[in-house]
């Protein structure tokens, strides 16, 4: 196993259990972009130190491979695992510049059933607070959004795949508030995507998926729209995770990082990791899985592996992009709202969480020196645009600058009639060591794979030509078809099964949890599958 994030964990995960040998070989961190970490020299007299991240995780209810790992990662008083430590979000705070925020339930109001009809208005509801917004153009963008849940799949590949999100809204002619809100806003907070170069199909599917888990109607998202960890990620579940699987008895192996895999004879017959100080050591097995991310699996792509799989070399045209957090840890406690926050419109699209109140425990108590009682843990998910202090970007900036530009934002957004954030309470920050500088110029060890016109062609399934490597990550073809933990552990499930086939092994497969039809919409995405093959457009594309 060529990567120990969640993809390579969970291919491990269901190896491990099918009775299967596994090594996994990891450069830096196990559990890649969704660890914790402790700040170092925080701690004083006794305690842990402040706990840091790449950025807030949360969990849809949409998600259902992942949710299902975790049950089955035993955690000390939780019947159901470390899943046990996943806390329901009911509320979001919606923040405006020079506007007082609102707060917000996640999940739309409970309705007896799921049509077109309601969709569109449920979606007209659930965005009516958006200020300055023309009711003529958010009735617009419902009608878009029900076109999307009666299109076909023919049509969603066809046309929605190579249609921007900006393409789909129409946003040229639009307000202000349309195209800073619905068009941009949305893509930016949720997904870290540009709504000029995502595509509309991306976009379309997980905002589905959410909407679908807000209704409360739907058995397989009963766990709501929205989760987050009751503690930080390590402690309550890589740690857990990575313990369970050792003591099945997979071997980690730490500081290796994959530079070449040897391909002879139709097979791969060797792989090449070096550690830090740049000793090489050839490993050998009888199957591969390269689960790292896109960047670090084009490089181990030489011709000859793309002559076996011509297909394979589509992964040197995915693009990402960068979605980083930055932790506030404060000495007095704000009066936000428990639940996630969204500054709407801002210029490096912030969206943030209060951990401190939904973590198990007295924080002060536990972590940091004991002056420190909350942690606003913040992801900035717009690094090429210029901020409100300096006028630069993120990517522009120095670290101090960094922090000082996402504070100033959080008060724009926030602060107006609330004075929910005082500089003079921040004890310290924490910026996701994945950001270095160097030579004037600013680097992201952790980029995020974003889904653009037309990438899907280009993502590879779990198996390949070559019929002893397998992918694993979230650039891997998913259903979820996102860049996230569920992406990332379904494609370590598809890994995993893809490997019992090649080896003929009768051992169940790894369940891969589809995303949710309903039939309801069947009938009008069979007559639009009709006039898509016909050349005519959906129906209410008019």
């Amino acid at each position: 196993m060529l990567g120990g994030g969640v993809a390579g964990l969970s291919a491990a995960h269901e190896l491990i259990e099918r009775g299967y040998t596994v090594t996994v070989y990891e450069p830096a961190y196990l559990g890649g972009k969704a660890r914790s970490l402790g700040v170092p020299g925080t701690a004083t007299g006794g305690r842990l130190d402040l706990p840091g991240e790449h950025g807030f995780r949360f969990f849809p209810g949409c998600y259902q491979n992942l949710p299902d790992t975790m049950r089955r990662i035993p955690f000390p008083g939780n019947p159901d695992g470390v899943a046990g430590n996943l806390v329901r979000v009911e509320g979001t705070v919606a923040g405006f510049r020079g506007r007082a925020p609102v707060f917000l339930p996640v999940e739309p109001a409970a309705i007896g059933q799921l049509t077109p009809e309601l969709v569109q208005n449920t979606l007209i509801t659930a965005f009516g607070f958006i200020p300055e917004l023309p009711p003529a153009e958010l009735a617009f963008f419902a009608k878009q959004m029900t076109m999307w849940f009666t299109s076909s799949t023919e049509r969603r590949f066809g046309q929605w795949e190579y249609l921007t999100w900006e393409q789909i809204l129409r946003a040229d002619g639009k307000s202000q508030a349309y195209r800073d809100y619905l068009v941009s806003a949305l893509t930016r907070i949720t997904v870290a995507a540009k709504p000029h170069m995502s595509s509309a199909r991306t976009i379309g599917t997980i905002g589905e998926a959410l909407v679908l888990a807000g209704t409360g109607l739907i058995p397989q998202y009963a766990a709501g729209i929205d989760r987050i960890l009751n503690r930080p990620t390590n402690e309550a579940w890589i740690d857990p995770w990575v313990a369970y699987l050792r003591g099945r008895g997979v071997r980690f192996v730490m500081d290796q990082r994959a530079t070449a895999l040897d391909y002879r004879g139709g097979r791969i017959t060797g792989a090449t990791v070096v550690d830090s100080g740049g000793s090489a050591t050839r490993v050998e097995a009888d199957w591969y899985i390269c689960a790292m991310p896109v960047e670090r699996t084009v490089p181990l792509l030489n011709p000859a592996i793309l002559a076996a799989d011509p297909r394979l070399a589509g992964m040197a045209e995915l693009v990402t992009d960068w979605m980083v957090g930055i932790q506030y840890y404060l000495t007095r406690p704000t009066e936000i709202p428990e639940g996630h926050i969204a500054a709407l419109g801002s210029p490096w699209a912030i969206t943030a969480l209060r951990q401190a109140p939904m973590w198990v425990g007295d924080f002060a108590q536990r972590y940091g020196d004991g002056r420190a009682v909350e942690c606003l843990s913040v992801d900035v998910s717009d690094w090429d645009t210029p901020g409100i202090l300096y006028g630069k970007t993120a990517k522009q900036c120095s670290k101090d600058e960094i922090a000082r530009e996402v504070w100033a934002q959080l008060e724009q957004w926030l602060n107006t009639g609330t004075g929910w954030l005082r500089p003079e309470d921040i004890h310290s920050w924490h910026l996701d060591p994945g950001i270095s500088w160097s030579g004037g110029t600013t680097y992201n060890e952790t980029p995020l794979l974003v889904n653009t016109v037309g990438s899907y062609q280009h993502r590879p399934d779990a198996h390949c030509a070559i019929p002893n490597l397998f992918f694993g990550g979230d650039h891997v073809r998913t259903n979820i078809d996102l860049a996230t933990m569920e992406g990332a552990n379904e494609a370590g499930r598809a890994a995993a099964n893809a490997i019992l086939d090649a080896a003929g092994d009768p051992a169940p497969r790894a369940v891969i949890h589809p995303l949710v039809e309903l039939p309801i919409f069947a009938a009008a995405k069979q007559m639009d599958a009709d006039r898509f093959r016909a050349g005519l457009p959906h129906v209410l594309d008019m």
